[in-house]
């Protein structure tokens, strides 16, 4: 039975108040109104016991610091990062976890002088990925020391904020010919210095793109999680047979240009600076194309040379211009 169907019951029985609700016979009750007027009864006599149900609330690692000055140099800010890093790494491993995440807030002031300060604020953010969670304050501070070595700012930073996303110890037991990296805590430090170096498009995972243009990629972030191979167990053999039988293309990056001598209209001689000869067969034109639908837009015509010498190249033409893409394995220049 429900509350409000009991309380309406009591009301007709002329219970109003809990002292009325105690006097009343507990058995008489419960088999009248069920359980549910029982608990009821209890806790009108104090004999109920409710157990507490005790919520950890969840803990924040997180620093934050507010410069009484306005600061347009590098030295204070790294200062301050690393009181930030040790008082985490000390909070850390108190509680018996390491660092998986660092996220870096810099809050700057508006160079505006007719805005109020607090409209006038902006904000940067940077989110550093650790491959392999520590709680080492040098090899986290250099982490955050190459990326601000090259940042820049045309405002003054008024406040900075680290916080830290916390993870368990990983363990893994590696088998008899497996291993790890030599050091995997130099990796994202590694990686800070070539993104300062090159830029952060130019560094990360090559992702095939949906065309069937060559060498058609775009560059992702770095993905730490582990991939499963695409291959099914039971299908490897095959897939190694298969790979095995296929020659492999040995590609040119850039290709190399070259001159294609014509008999009628069908290739007959190529020269480059490496490759040349003369073409005793081959297969083609295959036509490729695509984005024919905006600015990027491309056409060419593919080949695949057997020279006299032995050698099985790829070539293509555009445009009237010839170039040699690769050379398949097996075969001799």
């Amino acid at each position: 039975m429900e509350l409000q169907e009991i309380v309406r019951i009591l009301h007709k029985w002329g219970i109003h108040t809990v002292g009325q609700l105690a006097t009343l016979d507990k058995e008489q009750l419960g088999a009248r109104l069920g359980p549910e007027a029982i608990r009821m009864w209890e806790r009108a006599n104090g004999q109920s016991n409710r157990v507490l149900k005790l919520i950890r609330p969840p803990e924040s690692f997180e620093e934050n610091f507010e410069f009484e000055n306005e600061i347009e140099t590098a030295e204070p800010l790294l200062f301050i990062l690393r009181r930030f890093l040790e008082q985490l790494a000390v909070r850390l491993a108190a509680i018996y976890l390491v660092a998986k995440e660092l996220t870096l807030r810099i809050t700057f002031v508006n160079s505006r002088q007719d805005e109020p300060a607090v409209a006038g604020k902006q904000s940067y953010e940077r989110v550093f990925k650790i491959p392999q969670p520590t709680n080492d304050v040098d090899l986290l501070f250099r982490m955050l020391q190459t990326h601000l070595e090259n940042f820049r700012s045309e405002h003054p930073i008024i406040a900075v904020a680290l916080s830290a996303e916390p993870i368990k110890p990983a363990r893994e037991q590696f088998g008899l010919f497996e291993t790890t990296l030599r050091n995997p805590h130099q990796l994202p430090e590694t990686l800070a210095r070539l993104t300062a170096l090159l830029g952060a498009d130019r560094i990360g995972t090559p992702v095939l793109e949906e065309t069937h243009r060559p060498d058609a990629f775009r560059m992702e972030p770095f993905s730490w999680a582990a991939v499963a191979s695409a291959v099914p167990r039971g299908e490897t053999s095959d897939a190694l047979r298969t790979a095995q039988a296929t020659p492999a293309l040995r590609r040119f990056r850039p290709a190399v240009s070259a001159s294609v001598l014509l008999d009628q209209d069908n290739p007959a001689h190529v020269r480059s600076s490496d490759i040349h000869g003369k073409i005793i067969n081959e297969r083609g034109p295959y036509f490729l194309s695509g984005n024919w639908w905006d600015e990027k837009s491309w056409v060419r015509a593919e080949w695949d040379f057997k020279l006299e010498n032995g050698a099985l190249v790829r070539a293509h033409e555009r445009d009237s211009v010839w170039k040699i893409d690769g050379v398949y394995d097996g075969g001799r220049q």
